[in-house]
């Protein structure tokens, strides 16, 4: 039996591989305004930051306004090349197969991202009702509201959850809100999440073992 009573997901790069797929959209935009990276410096610099903090990011770095377009540019250039590319995390269905306690999902990403990137993986089906978004409320990670929110609306406390993340500012939204935190590690590209987190691990067949244990 498990200790916890709830597990809450984080979506991108914990559920959906979308991480690698957004940021070379991102950066392909980028790059038109003069800021050039590799793959891997984008997805260190701007893993686990809202759309908004990264654009920042960009005008800072290019000293230049960012075009009003480039928002909404970003979304449609990224939705289409989710709809191409887009997978699961490996183990993730058969984990959500096995699972007996409640679960959801919250992320930083708007609900047409989520909903989009569940439904072109096959993972819809199992979170139709129980979608988080910051967009919604309007809070962030590092803010631990929209934990605090999944958890409420899930019908549980904080400390009855674990949450499954594999961002630094996810990992200190769900601390900072009372929660235990599992830190999804395949593609911590800098080893942040070790020392932050309640336990750690690479493989999605590990987890259902690790919340029992």
């Amino acid at each position: 039996m498990s200790r916890y009573k709830c597990i809450i997901f984080d979506c991108d790069g914990v559920l959906v591989d979308s991480e690698a797929i957004g940021t070379s959209v991102f950066l392909d935009l980028a790059k038109t305004l003069g800021v050039t990276m590799t793959l891997h410096e984008g997805l260190t610099c701007f893993k686990g930051k809202s759309l908004q903090a990264c654009i920042d990011i960009v005008a800072e770095l290019s000293g230049k306004p960012i075009p009003e377009t480039f928002e909404n540019e970003y979304r449609k250039q990224s939705f289409k090349a989710f709809e191409k590319h887009i997978k699961p995390i490996e183990g993730v269905p058969e984990l959500l197969k096995t699972l007996t306690i409640p679960f959801c999902v919250a992320s930083s990403g708007p609900e047409s991202k989520i909903k989009l990137n569940l439904k072109h993986t096959g993972l819809l089906p199992y979170f139709e009702n129980c979608i988080f978004s910051c967009y919604t409320i309007q809070k962030w990670k590092p803010d631990p509201g929209i934990f605090l929110w999944a958890a409420k609306t899930m019908g549980f406390e904080p400390n009855e959850c674990v949450v499954i993340e594999d961002s630094l500012s996810g990992v200190r939204a769900a601390k900072a809100g009372g929660f235990e935190v599992f830190g999804f590690t395949a593609h911590d590209y800098n080893n942040t999440l070790e020392n932050e987190v309640t336990k750690t691990f690479d493989n999605m067949s590990l987890l259902l073992n690790m919340i029992q244990s």
